[in-house]
């Protein structure tokens, strides 16, 4: 097994797969694509950003701003709810200011990357499982220390 490769194979997507469950993996990837196309369109070839002159700059950064909310939600999930917000208003703001939000796509795909963002929940640790313990009394029923009881009245 250590000369195939396939146990540190399966450790790798053991590990792969707890990491990504631990935060909003697929919102956190949408605002970065979405980020990603917001940014890319302005960044024509020099002909066309000429033509673009300084509008494109809003465009560049608000794709940048979406794409750094989205990893902050890959590696800083306990700020999901403000980088969920973030994505969701500068997706909304991108299609007023940036060529309708990256034709569209962008704007879209980063509504919704925030919405998935703002809306995980960490899933709550398994309570462990009731079993015997080591500290128990003796077993022939008799408690091993007193007991209180309620006042008689």
């Amino acid at each position: 097994m250590l000369l195939t490769g396939k146990g540190s194979w399966r450790r790798g997507r053991t590990a792969w797969r707890r990491w990504r469950k631990g935060r909003p993996f697929w919102g956190g990837l949408a605002a970065v694509v979405a980020g990603a196309e917001i940014c890319a369109i302005p960044l024509a070839p020099l002909k066309i950003m000429l033509q673009q002159g300084i509008a494109g700059i809003p465009s560049v950064l608000m794709g940048l701003v979406m794409i750094l909310m989205g990893l902050s939600a890959w590696f800083a999930p306990y700020y999901r709810g403000l980088a969920g917000i973030l994505t969701v208003l500068v997706a909304t703001a991108a299609l007023v200011i940036s060529n309708l939000g990256g034709f569209l796509f962008g704007t879209i795909v980063g509504i919704l990357g925030g919405g998935m963002i703002f809306a995980w929940q960490p899933r709550p640790l398994p309570e462990p499982e009731p079993g015997p313990r080591a500290d128990a009394g003796p077993s022939d029923g008799e408690p091993s220390a007193p007991s209180r009881t309620l006042p008689q009245s």
